[in-house]
């Protein structure tokens, strides 16, 4: 298993000061499976010294081994065990930062009361001006109930709240926007629904984020018709748009055509659902969708979801009957959001030649990525630890860095398109490769690219305000 930051300890020992000590604890770490960062000396004392040891474990239940076998070492004693990733996190990781100086009298009454009265009169009279004279232009609400976050489940609002947080950094240092996260105590999708709408005005999109199917569904349809902001569930299409967009270079390196190939989807929740609508705007040759119960096929309605029931009227035309080995006979492309390990080298076998495989099931994909890359010619994952991770993060900041430019009132399929389009064409042609489909989350170019293709496309689809796109530094 790959041993990272998401579970490093630093591991603060008081050891007896005499020769050997440092090797007997090095020597322990090392014999528990521990990976050893950094050593800092605290305090030195005649008798002892206070270290911090910096450890990388493979999870929380590894982390407690290796404290447990470093206390029972003879003249050392832990004293403190830190996790990084809490200690990241203590306070938040968020804060608000004024625009306006406020020293003197004069910048009070410039910022708020009398002068602020004139400007609010200003909005009333044309309520366009919002754009120019509130943050809206540059603001997103990342909304979540807690009821599906990340692969943990319903955990409620609170403890949603740090991947909100997190959401909103990422806005913020990828792509210079200012979101708030808000996490809402209800699951009622009415509730949410309504919630949203009383917020909106004061958000220049709305960014849906960790709800479960089927409610994201209704609540990103409903919000999508009843706001003048664009509005995205980014489990569903951010998930969607960098798939297509590796999709598009995966078959450059196999060389063969979108509209000619068949794609089996495996789990048809709301990324699975996301993704069919994705490939099937985008002109993908054939759909053959799997759930749990097998192939989805018009007519099984008892077995399906409302929004199954869509999906398999958009797919499956050859009405195939069975379940995951039948669906993947002669398939050229596999795209797995549903669970770990279901592939094997036969199921592979099965496939058309030079296969594509996106086993995005996380943390443990749908086949072992070495395993997989023995019998496909292409492998993506949604682990950073692998080539070609299919990350979110790819692209929503541009999407709603470019809506956002051009005061977009809807979200449109054509500025999805648009972003996967854009997000595939970062890394040029002649530089993709089977493990270089995608670009990395910290190449400068990927959200100014994504963000000039999606306001054009919202000039396109007649959802622009304005036509024209602010300079930014940087981009």
């Amino acid at each position: 298993m790959s041993m990272g930051v998401a579970y490093t300890l630093t591991v603060r020992c008081q050891i007896e000061n005499r020769p050997g000590m440092l090797g007997q604890l090095t020597t322990r770490i090392g014999e528990v499976g521990g990976d050893i960062g950094a050593i800092d000396i605290v305090r030195a004392e005649r008798s002892l010294l206070v270290r911090d040891i910096t450890v990388r474990v493979q999870g929380e239940q590894h982390g407690t081994t290796v404290v447990a076998a470093i206390n029972d070492l003879p003249g050392i004693n832990v004293l403190q065990v830190s996790d990084r990733v809490f200690l990241a996190h203590l306070g938040g990781k968020l804060a608000v930062q004024s625009k306006v100086a406020l020293k003197t009298r004069d910048d009070l009454s410039l910022a708020y009361t009398p002068g602020v009265a004139r400007v609010c009169s200003a909005i009333a009279d044309e309520p366009d001006k919002v754009f120019a004279l509130t943050w809206k232009a540059n603001s997103v609400a990342v909304v979540s109930d807690g009821s599906a976050i990340l692969g943990l489940g319903n955990l409620g609002p609170e403890a949603a709240m740090p991947v909100m947080e997190g959401k909103a950094i990422l806005f913020k240092e990828l792509a210079d926007i200012d979101a708030v996260p808000i996490c809402l105590r209800s699951q009622d999708p009415a509730i949410i629904v309504q919630t949203v709408e009383q917020l909106a005005p004061g958000f220049g999109g709305i960014n849906l984020e960790d709800i479960a199917a089927p409610s994201c569904f209704i609540v990103e349809g409903q919000l999508h018709e009843s706001l003048d902001i664009p509005v995205m569930h980014d489990d569903q299409h951010g998930t969607a748009v960098v798939v297509l967009a590796a999709l598009r270079n995966a078959l450059r390196v196999v060389g063969k055509q979108l509209g000619q190939v068949r794609v089996v989807v495996n789990g048809v929740g709301a990324a699975g659902t996301a993704i069919i609508r994705a490939l099937l705007e985008a002109g993908i040759g054939e759909v053959t969708a799997v759930d749990r119960h097998g192939i989805l096929r018009a007519g099984d309605d008892h077995l399906q979801t409302p929004m199954q029931r869509i999906v398999a009227s958009q797919t499956n035309r050859e009405q195939r009957q069975g379940g995951l080995a039948t669906a993947l006979r002669g398939a050229d492309i596999f795209v797995g959001v549903s669970r770990p390990n279901i592939l094997t080298p036969e199921l592979v076998q099965r496939m058309a030649v030079d296969p594509i495989i996106f086993a995005l099931a996380n943390p443990v994909p749908e086949g072992d990525p070495d395993m997989l890359r023995q019998y496909a010619r292409v492998v993506a994952t949604g682990r950073s630890d692998q080539p070609n991770q299919i990350n979110n993060v790819l692209c929503f900041p541009g999407i709603f860095r470019g809506a956002l430019d051009v005061h977009a009132q809807k979200m449109t399929s054509g500025m999805r398109l648009a972003a996967a389009e854009a997000l595939a064409s970062v890394i040029p042609p002649e530089e993709v490769s089977e493990e270089y489909l995608i670009p990395s989350v910290f190449n400068r170019l990927v959200v100014p690219t994504i963000a000039a293709a999606v306001a054009q496309a919202a000039i396109k689809d007649g959802v622009a305000r304005r036509e024209h796109t602010p300079a930014r530094g940087g981009d």
